[in-house]
């Protein structure tokens, strides 16, 4: 449908926790979802964009990690209403960054298995579906997840730092 401006911390809709999406066949849903889709993919280097960083304070996400060399799991392009971690084990520190505090990146502990049940959304020219699905993965593609999911949440990935001395950088590439 659009391609949007995505927001920039310090706008307070990145903390605000996002309401339960509808999906009873509401138009709004529909629309974000698209715009969501659209905005991702405008961005070659997106691997995920939640709703909230767009500005709809609705529980929708967007992750796609199977072009991303560090994915070793990826279910394809994965298009999620009201996303809701159910399970969590070990963790990893990584680098993560985002488009909406897109001039640093940080180190973020975060679970290196996670399994997620949702509402996936299905966009066709007649509208939109969704089915139950249950997400069992990890790597690259749960922590992606879960970043996206923190959105929904209000929370944002510096949120997650140990230091922010020691933890957050300067990013060096933009592309």
């Amino acid at each position: 449908m659009a391609v949007r401006d995505v927001l920039r911390y310090p706008h307070p809709a990145l903390k605000t926790v996002a309401e339960p999406a509808q999906l009873d066949g509401s138009e709004d849903t529909e629309r974000a979802a698209r715009d969501l889709l659209d905005t991702m993919r405008s961005f070659g280097h997106c691997v995920g964009l939640a709703a909230t960083q767009l500005g709809d304070l609705t529980r929708i996400v967007v992750v796609d990690v199977s072009e991303h060399p560090k994915a070793k799991t990826s279910h394809g392009l994965l298009l999620l209403a009201n996303p809701r971690v159910v399970a969590e084990d070990g963790t990893k520190v990584a680098r993560e960054g985002c488009l909406s505090i897109p001039h640093l990146t940080a180190n973020v502990r975060r679970a290196t298995q996670v399994t997620i049940e949702e509402d996936a959304i299905e966009l066709t020219d007649a509208g939109l579906t969704t089915k139950d699905l249950r997400i069992d993965t990890d790597g690259f593609e749960a922590r992606c997840l879960l970043h996206e999911i923190d959105h929904l949440d209000g929370i944002l990935f510096l949120d997650r730092v140990d230091s922010l001395t020691r933890d957050v950088f300067p990013r060096k590439n933009y592309s």
